[in-house]
């Protein structure tokens, strides 16, 4: 058994036979009210096919509780026996044939009841939730009112009336296998992507049974053959359940044996530099444990990370915790999601949306159509202590009778990829990579996000640089995300909310920052493919400017709107990391209205900007001002576009 794959339906199905095998034996092997028949032949048929399956001969049993019941027709428990024979052989219609029989015969007998708990799962299993109902119905009546018995069939009932539900509802669905590029192992499963989508990251099981992390990009047209993700992290052992950080830089996997870990399972972390991944580091004792750490889920950059685990403190069984990275990067101490989201039975693969708010699991705790589901849950606060809404089912046909798990989302909320179970005659035979469209009802339920990438580069050699790259929301000045380039590529990519007024900052030692200003507060619905943004960053040195974007005065007026303090504290802040520099703020604006009156506006506005700096401990003598209205222009002044990028302050090295 794969110990990380908890959900995989690798797992199920061998959960399934290990869980059947305890059941026969407890209703086989021990006698029942009514086992035995007065035929002695008949008894003699009966003891021998049980004989029979406790050496595992189950097909040579059948054929002697066959016989048992053709001597004796009414023999309800022959009848229970057959049916768990033929399904622990797989022959799953002549199981519910047997089954059938064997409530027909007795269907108010207190020992009918292995019989109802059979023919029911078995149809659960199936799906088919209609036929199900009624022998569930009758099978809890069995019981006494409230006991641990009929709350077990309630449960079962439930899951049979919401599958009825579902199915004559479904979602408008059509589910696609991914590219055929991607099959060269038995099977693919644990699917996540770079915000981009051009990185896929995926667990593959080979033939010799180990299972490794693999990669595969697309080019614009098709998804090239797959290659192991790197020498560094797959080993002889098992590795898989992979997370990504939104720039495909920072991967969190499970592994479970082979590496010194702290209990059952353990997370690791490795980031990437260039082509190369780091050794994995494991998470350490703060984030696992000695019980069972598995199935992890990275925040887009990187600093959040939700994962499953059965340490104490939990709802129930494997729940959902969640951690953050502090400053320097180092986790916190995890926090168990808690209800709604967790229950007192299993959670799983959990995945959260590029948006940080929307968070996709598995569960089998919530009412879904058997098995795992996958649901779907927001966040209403997103600060501490973060409160999640109701769960809501996927519905069908994302969520079937079989287990459903590893569901991810593209950052724009267009598309979900997911591993699918390709079956032959109900048993399962590979898993795949698949990919639909994401159905209206579930996309406005996820608030899309954009992204932005491109390659940081000194302004002067155009060599790449290594930056750091924040986004700050301008109305709470709240960091929303920060990531870093690539020290060898100079590439970055930072998921961009499309809601809402934002800072983007660009700053590394020893060059100017670069603010850029992103405003979709006009925008509630956006689902456009990201921004690709290269940026140059000046060195410090004479001449050098930038233009500070996040500025905000109204209309011929030159007092600073609230949310310009995000930028003024980020030049201040710069200032005193340099001390050296000295800078002229200057003022700009358009070709529109009187010369002079825009003159003296420049002027003010820059003189503004020094007023802010010097009240916030910067020296006057390091700072002069100028306004130079329309005469310095960027662009013609020939449309609006053009005219907002005149309207400006400038900053530069004296």
């Amino acid at each position: 058994m794969k110990q990380w794959a908890v959900v995989s339906k690798q797992w199920a199905e061998k959960t399934r036979q290990y869980k059947f095998w305890l059941l026969f034996f407890a209703y086989c092997l021990l006698p029942t009210a009514y086992s035995f028949s007065q035929d002695s032949r008949t008894k003699q048929l009966y003891e021998q096919s049980m004989k029979l399956f406790g050496e595992r001969k189950a097909t040579e049993a059948i054929a002697f509780m066959q016989e048992a019941i053709k001597r004796e027709p009414t023999f309800a428990d022959a009848h229970l026996k057959l049916g768990q024979l033929y399904e622990f052989t797989k022959r799953v219609e002549p199981a519910l044939l047997a089954y059938r029989e064997a409530v027909r015969l007795q269907p108010d007998a207190p020992t009918t009841a292995p019989a109802y708990q059979s023919l029911s799962n078995l149809l659960l299993r199936l799906g088919r939730y209609t036929e199900a109902i009624p022998y569930l119905e009758k099978y809890v009546t069995l019981f006494a009112p409230q006991s641990a018995q009929a709350l077990r069939v309630e449960r079962l009932l439930a899951t049979a009336r919401f599958g009825q539900e579902a199915t004559q509802r479904p979602q408008a669905v059509t589910p696609r296998p991914l590219s055929s590029a991607l099959q060269t192992t038995p099977s693919q499963y644990f699917p996540v992507l770079t915000a981009d989508e051009q990185t896929l990251v995926f667990t593959v099981l080979k033939p010799e049974g180990d299972e490794d992390l693999f990669t595969t990009t697309f080019n614009g047209e098709t998804w090239q053959p797959p290659v192991s993700l790197s020498p560094n992290i797959n080993t002889v052992d098992n590795e898989g359940t992979p997370s990504l950080s939104a720039d495909g830089r920072t991967l969190v996997f499970a592994a479970c044996q082979g590496r010194k870990g702290m209990g059952s399972c353990d997370l690791y972390i490795t980031r990437r530099t260039g082509n190369e991944w780091s050794e994995p580091q494991n998470l350490g004792p703060t984030v696992n444990s000695r019980y069972y750490e598995s199935q992890p889920a990275l925040s887009a950059d990187g600093r959040r990370l939700y994962f499953v685990s059965d340490r104490p403190g939990g709802q129930g069984k494997r729940d959902i915790w969640r951690t953050d990275a502090d400053e320097q990067g180092n986790w916190l101490a995890p926090v168990n999601m808690g209800t709604p989201i967790n229950t007192t039975f299993n959670e799983a693969s959990p995945f959260i949306h590029a948006n940080g708010q929307t968070l996709f699991f598995a569960s089998e705790g919530h009412i879904g159509m058997g098995g795992y589901d996958l649901f779907v849950s927001d966040s209403l606060v997103t600060t501490a202590p973060v409160r999640w809404n109701q769960p809501t089912n996927l519905g069908y046909p994302i969520n079937t009778a079989e287990d459903q798990a590893s569901l991810f989302v593209s950052a724009n909320g267009a598309r979900a990829y997911y591993s699918f179970e390709e079956q032959k005659e109900g048993i399962s035979q590979r898993s795949r990579i698949y990919v639909f469209d994401m159905p209206e009802s579930l996309r406005e339920r996820v608030k899309p996000v954009s992204y932005l990438k491109g390659i940081i580069a000194n302004g002067k050699s155009q060599k790449p640089v290594a930056a750091t790259v924040e986004l700050i929301d301008l109305a709470t000045k709240q960091t929303i995300s920060r990531v870093k380039s690539d020290a060898q590529t100079g590439q970055y990519a930072i998921v961009l909310p499309t809601e809402g007024e934002y800072a983007l900052y660009v700053s590394s030692p020893g060059y100017l920052f670069k603010s850029l200003s992103f405003d979709f507060s006009q925008k509630t619905k956006e689902t456009s493919s990201g921004v690709a943004l290269p940026v140059a960053l000046e060195p410090i040195g004479p001449t050098s400017k930038e233009t500070l974007n996040n500025l905000f005065f109204e209309s011929g007026r030159y007092d600073l709107a609230d949310k310009s303090r995000t930028e003024l504290n980020r030049l201040a802040d710069f200032l005193k990391l340099n001390p050296s520099v000295t800078i002229e703020v200057s003022g700009h604006t358009d070709d529109q209205g009187d010369a002079a009156a825009n003159l003296t506006l420049s002027k003010k506005r820059a003189q503004t900007v020094v007023t802010y700096l010097t009240e916030a401990g910067i020296e006057p003598t390091r700072i002069k001002s100028a306004g130079f209205g329309k005469t310095r222009p960027l662009v013609p002044n020939t449309s609006d576009e053009n005219r907002r990028q005149n309207r400006r302050i400038e900053w530069r090295i004296l």
